[in-house]
Formats: C-alpha cells, sequence, structure tokens
C-alpha cells in the first residue's frame, strides 16, 4: 500500500494514479502563477493586512492579486448574465444581446446595482472571472478586446482607479447560445462599514 498527500491506494489500482497525477498537476500549476522572488530578496512577513491592498505591475489594467484583511465582511455575485436588449429581436440574432463588449458593459451594470442595494459600489470589487465564447460573428473567436474594453470602462478609471484582480476563462458555450460573456463578481466592504 502507498501513500500520497493523505491518500490510501493499492499500488495495482487505477484510479488513484488518476488522483496523484491530477494533485501533482495541480501542485506544478500552483506554483507556475506564484513568481519567485527576486533573487537575493528575503520573503515578504507573513503579517496580514490593515485594509484591502492590490498588487502587481502598475501599467497593467488588472492586479495580480490583492490582499483583504480578516474579518472584513465581502459578498460573491454569482455568475450574471446579459440583459436582453430588444425583446422583439428574435432569439439568435445579435441585436436580442448584442455584441460581447455590449452584454459586458450590461453584465456590470445588473452587478453595480446589485452591489448597492447591500451599500456597495463598483469601487469595493475586488475580484472578477469573466466566461468568455467564441462570438460567430468574429471567426468564432472570443472577443477578448471587447471584453476588456468594457472591463476598461468601469475601473481602472479616473472615476474608479480601482484595478481588480481578475481571471478571463474561455468557454465553450453558456446556458444561453446567445450569451458571449458571463461574470462572477467578489467585493469587500471598506472599512468602517
Amino acid at each position: 500500500m502507498q501513500r500520497s498527500r493523505g491518500l490510501r491506494f493499492n499500488s495495482k489500482s487505477a484510479l488513484p494514479a488518476a488522483v496523484v497525477a491530477l494533485s501533482v498537476a495541480a501542485s506544478c500549476a500552483v506554483s507556475a502563477q506564484q513568481p519567485a522572488p527576486p533573487a537575493g530578496s528575503a520573503s515578504a512577513p507573513a503579517t496580514p493586512p490593515t485594509d484591502v491592498k492590490f498588487y502587481g505591475n502598475p501599467n497593467s489594467p488588472i492586479s495580480s492579486g490583492v490582499l483583504i484583511p480578516p474579518g472584513r465582511a465581502s459578498i460573491w455575485v454569482s455568475g450574471t448574465t446579459p440583459p436582453v436588449l430588444k425583446t422583439e429581436a428574435p432569439p439568435g440574432s445579435r441585436e436580442r444581446f448584442g455584441d460581447t463588449k455590449v452584454q459586458a458593459a450590461g453584465i456590470l451594470k445588473s452587478i453595480e446595482t446589485q452591489l448597492a442595494t447591500h451599500g456597495l459600489t463598483m469601487r469595493d470589487v475586488v475580484y472578477i472571472r469573466a466566461y468568455l465564447v467564441p462570438d460567430p460573428a468574429k471567426e468564432n473567436k472570443i472577443d477578448i478586446a471587447g471584453w476588456n474594453a468594457a472591463y476598461g470602462e468601469v475601473f481602472n478609471t479616473a472615476a474608479n482607479p480601482v484595478k481588480t484582480a481578475r481571471s478571463t476563462v474561455g468557454v465553450v458555450a453558456l446556458v444561453n447560445a446567445d450569451w458571449l460573456i458571463e461574470i462572477e463578481a467578489f467585493a469587500v466592504y471598506p472599512a468602517g462599514k
């Protein structure tokens, strides 16, 4: 019997080998996403932040990550989908929901409305995950430029200097074939709220 990361299995079993492979792959993926400290520098002390702190390349439109103080209340906004622009437009038509940029702008507005009902604004958003599907009108390619344009109208602006941490995920399909994007958001209450 062999042991790996707390799992026990018989060496003749195929399933544990798959589990070990996934475990190793996950460990490698996490390591690849975390940059090594510069040569000759000491690791930062493990002191929790006292306020929300974004970090990363100052020239990037998004942050590499965000530190959240302990005990700070937060809200997760579920995957939000685009609003219908023209109810009279037939399903499957571009006029019904718009292109990726229009859909993303509508979703971000919906997220803003949801946050407002809880006393928050888009300045309180610290992380966004967007799921995009290929756009048939763009040679079946994901319209990352449209998504970035809509994001850039809400974040990293003079009115809202927040640069969220962000993931953009390409997927095969969403629940409705007319949707090109779905967005989740995570916001943290400011100190004193």
